[in-house]
């Protein structure tokens, strides 16, 4: 029997997307069956396809999930990271600490508000913002920071909320990795920060196809977020729309921008909730298999997580160390094996705007600089076959034992 077979696949039936053993194998790819297309195709049904009482369920579920006020419902995390910064007050002359180890959407938020993204280095284990770095570049400028939990790892929740009551810095998450993790028992996204940011993006642990989460316990972050994602109109619009006898009337309090999640993703949404903590368990029994697989091979293996946290395995990613070959001729060997791969991730200071923008250097990032060149991420999406798996694990040792 498999190593692998203590998690049931029952968790996954009657999947939409199948596959033979030949097939190649995608870096990532949706864990959606019946039970989603059936909800949507409800949801349909339903008369009314925009955000709605749908829409407020899955608010509401989420944000039990995670031991939070409020969840807010959006497009993407970047439209959850934006309006989450915009309540919390960052503008124009404000400066965002954010790590370079990252998507770039991460910092493209803060140069919507006009605010400066100041790039910091990360943790050569975890790949983390570094926070004894990010303390070196706080200025009397620095309004708030953007930890991001990497491949889905949670950072240390107390060390962030000490990093930030010592430099009086509002804490906005990108916990895009990170459904469903935790530590001590309590989720990321119900802690003390201003606010959380979720992506449920077709590749992620949970997915509505396009769509994110902003959680707060902070009932004026909250407000401003509901008002913000929709035009900054002040009235829910099913009831405007659908209430015989509501009145018309409505205001604009603010110029707010268009982020609001449809009831249709939202259904989707629903489902995969309720899915969420079977697929992760199945990502966790894939990193384990990898982990032991690959224990023996020229990688440097993820950190993993300590007893008393809980990590999503959104990312499996390895940094190739002392091997016959590189990166770059890795990624290819395995291509021809019929695997996809990914890098996670260009560090930003190499991109070619924030380079130039803010004149950045490798030298002043030599962990993230000097990891890109070796990292490389397996696949590791709950949809993924026992057969699958094995594949994954034949194709990285043939890649890296033959010459």
């Amino acid at each position: 029997m498999s190593r692998l077979a203590d998690v049931s696949h029952s968790q996954r039936k009657d999947p939409v997307i199948t596959t033979t053993a030949d097939d190649p194998i995608p870096f990532a790819q949706p864990d959606v069956g019946d039970a989603e297309a059936d909800a949507v195709r409800d949801a349909i049904r339903a008369g009314w396809l925009t955000t709605g009482r749908i829409t407020a369920e899955f608010e509401r579920e989420f944000a039990e999930a995670v031991g939070a006020a409020h969840a807010v419902a959006v497009t993407s995390a970047t439209a959850a990271l934006h309006l989450a910064l915009e309540a919390a007050g960052v503008g124009p002359g404000d400066e965002v600490l954010v790590p370079t180890w990252t998507f770039t959407a991460s910092a493209e938020v803060v140069r919507y508000l006009g605010a400066d993204p100041v790039m910091v280095d990360v943790d050569a284990s975890t790949m983390a913002l570094d926070l004894e770095r990010a303390a070196k570049a706080v200025t009397d400028r620095t309004k708030a920071v953007v930890p991001v939990h990497f491949a889905g790892l949670p950072m240390d929740p107390a060390a962030l909320s000490r990093f930030a009551r010592d430099h009086g810095l509002q804490v906005v998450e990108d916990a895009a990795h990170a459904f469903p993790a935790g530590t001590d028992g309590r989720p990321v996204g119900g802690g003390d920060s201003a606010a959380t940011a979720f992506s449920f993006y077709s590749t992620k642990t949970m997915t509505t196809g396009e769509g994110g989460m902003l959680t707060t316990n902070d009932d004026a972050i909250a407000a401003r977020a509901r008002i913000m994602r929709l035009h900054g109109i002040d009235r829910d619009v099913l009831d405007r729309y659908t209430r015989v006898g509501a009145k018309w009337q409505y205001d604009v309090v603010a110029p707010g921008y268009k982020y609001n999640l449809t009831d249709i993703a939202s259904a989707l949404g629903r489902v995969q909730l309720s899915r969420a903590p079977g697929m992760r368990q199945r990502r966790e029994v894939i990193a384990r298999r990898y982990t032991e697989a690959f224990a023996d091979l020229p990688l440097q293996l993820p950190a993993g997580p300590a007893d008393n946290v809980t990590h999503a395995w959104h990312l499996y990613s390895v940094r190739l160390r002392d091997a016959a070959i590189d990166r770059d001729e890795f990624v290819e060997r395995m291509g021809r094996s019929g695997v996809a791969t990914s890098v996670h991730f260009i560090p930003l200071h190499k991109m070619s705007y924030w380079r130039e923008r803010f004149d950045l250097r490798d030298a002043d990032f030599p962990v993230a600089t000097e990891s890109f060149a070796r990292a490389v991420s397996l696949p590791i999406s709950s949809s993924l076959t026992d057969a699958q798996v094995e594949r994954v694990v034949s194709t990285v040792r043939d890649c890296l034992t033959t010459e």
